[in-house]
């Protein structure tokens, strides 16, 4: 009688599948353990974290219970420095004081030579500059120093708010060209020129006005040289306020009366200024 062949089974090629999804269910459980601990109230987090620094760094707190609920735990008070104190004390900067300061420092030379003026009061500061810094004879085409020197400008004023109003002055002088048929057209074309450098300079435009008072506001007697070159002049007035910038008179911007400020005109606190 022939012996009777054991049926063999089948090797199973996929056991692995089993030992593969157990793996993925503990990897899940552990991701849902992690955003359950994620989840923790901040409130009871922070309290676990500063009492645990506490052991860590504070004897005397190491065999005080840790609180429970929203109750915060009591630490010892930090100490404070003479600087910080100083710093939290600080009153907010000053934007025209700052503008002041910093154009005292940027163009300290071309100050005490005199072709840049800075003066200010509490409501406006004045940056005069004498056309021959900016401008050619007769003309409104800015020159090479005028790009870097305005640059520099407009680095002061862009972090700030306040309105700027750019006025174009010149000498009594007559002038008779197609582009300038009057020192009008002249003065104006300067501040404008000016304006246009700020603003591609990064100043806002919105801040921005370009005014020319042409030979009709002169600081010097015109019957001179040294006098001509000082009426041909471009003034940057930084106003504090709107107000100040809207209430602009025929006799120029820094001696326009703001509105509001007539009945204390007479007792204004000057700040310092720079001639």
């Amino acid at each position: 009688m022939a012996r009777r062949r054991t049926h063999e089974e089948p090797e199973n090629h996929e056991r692995w599948l089993v030992s593969y999804a157990d793996f993925i269910t503990l990897l899940f459980a552990f991701f849902v353990v992690m955003y359950s601990i994620s989840s923790l109230n901040e409130g009871k987090y922070k309290i676990l974290s500063d009492s645990l620094v506490g052991v860590f760094n504070q004897v005397d707190r190491a065999v005080k219970p840790i609180p429970i609920g929203e109750e915060r735990p009591r630490t010892a008070r930090t100490e404070v420095s003479p600087l910080d104190e100083s710093r939290s004390s600080e009153q907010p900067i000053d934007p025209l004081q700052s503008i002041m300061q910093s154009m005292q420092t940027a163009f300290a030379d071309l100050i005490d030579s005199k072709q840049i003026t800075v003066r200010g009061n509490e409501l406006w500061v004045e940056i005069e500059l004498n056309s021959s810094l900016l401008f050619p004879s007769g003309d409104a085409l800015p020159n090479d120093l005028a790009f870097d020197l305005l640059e520099k400008v407009a680095g002061i004023l862009a972090p700030f708010d306040n309105p700027i109003h750019v006025e174009g002055f010149t000498d009594n002088l007559p002038i008779n060209t197609a582009k300038f048929p009057t020192n009008w057209e002249l003065s104006a074309a300067r501040a404008g020129s000016v304006v246009r450098m700020l603003a591609a300079d990064g100043v806002d435009p919105a801040r921005l006005a370009a005014v020319g008072y042409g030979e009709f506001q002169p600081i010097a007697d015109n019957s001179t040289a040294e006098g001509r070159a000082r009426n041909r002049r471009v003034i940057l007035v930084i106003s504090r306020n709107l107000d100040v910038r809207r209430s602009v008179s025929g006799v120029g911007s820094s001696n326009a009366r703001p509105v509001g400020a007539s009945e204390q005109s007479g007792t204004q606190r000057a700040a310092p200024s720079v001639r």
